[in-house]
């Protein structure tokens, strides 16, 4: 069982952070292999674990998971070709997936984080989510509040509109959370933890916490599959 994440992949994103360029890449290549290694190994085991109690990660792989470190940058005015960390995506249908899930960022200096929720779902989910937020805000808000989940995770986060989305008012209680686009928590995972026995055990209690938050972003998402497949 893999618990942690090694000091030498955290140092190896640090020294690519520094030396974003294919011909550092190319001679360090060893190092990026150990590294890339040694995350999948890390997110099988978290895989092995989670799917005991959450049976949407059955039958995945750390491979349906990882982001590859290649950044297109064909329209990107950051040309730099490699991203500045590690990262992952669980959820139903693995890291392409536009499912609510738990996201793990792999960076060193003290910003890895694991974080929870939907991102950025195309018009029908969006407009779905908003619809299941305004009809049961107060559902929403006793999940927001279990002093559990609050601790660990904090506020829900995530791009906002700047005025209020079609349909709804500012006298709408759920206003606030209507205009979201993207509904997040997130909780640090500083390079200390990263490193130790203990990664394992967060982001498994990171999951435990916050599948209620994803059971409800899911449930309007599962409806809208249900009705186009009927």
């Amino acid at each position: 069982m893999k618990n942690n994440i090694q000091k030498s992949t955290l140092e190896f994103i640090a020294a690519l952070q520094q030396h974003n360029n294919r011909e550092w890449f190319q001679k360090n290549k060893e190092l990026y292999e150990n590294a890339r290694a040694d995350f999948s190994l890390f997110l099988d085991s978290w895989l092995k674990e989670a799917a005991t109690f959450e049976p949407v990660v059955a039958n995945q792989t750390a491979k349906d998971l990882m982001f590859r470190l290649y950044r297109d940058v064909r329209f990107s005015a950051n040309k730099n070709p490699y991203k500045d960390h590690f990262g992952a995506y669980l959820a139903d249908g693995g890291k392409k997936s536009i499912n609510p899930g738990y996201y793990l960022h792999i960076s060193p200096h003290n910003q890895s984080f694991i974080a929870a929720g939907l991102w950025m779902p195309p018009a029908a989910p969006l407009k779905a989510v908003r619809q299941e937020i305004d009809y049961n805000l107060n559902a929403f808000e006793s999940i927001l509040k279990v002093p559990a989940f609050e601790n660990f995770y904090g506020k829900v986060t995530g791009e906002k509109l700047k005025t209020n989305p079609k349909g709804y008012t500012s006298e709408n209680p759920a206003i606030a959370y209507l205009r979201h686009k993207s509904w997040m928590v997130s909780h640090a995972l500083p390079d200390a933890v990263v490193t130790s026995e203990t990664l394992l055990r967060e982001c498994l209690q990171a999951i435990k916490l916050a599948q209620s938050f994803i059971d409800f972003l899911m449930h309007p998402m599962q409806e809208i599959s249900g009705a186009t497949e009927d």
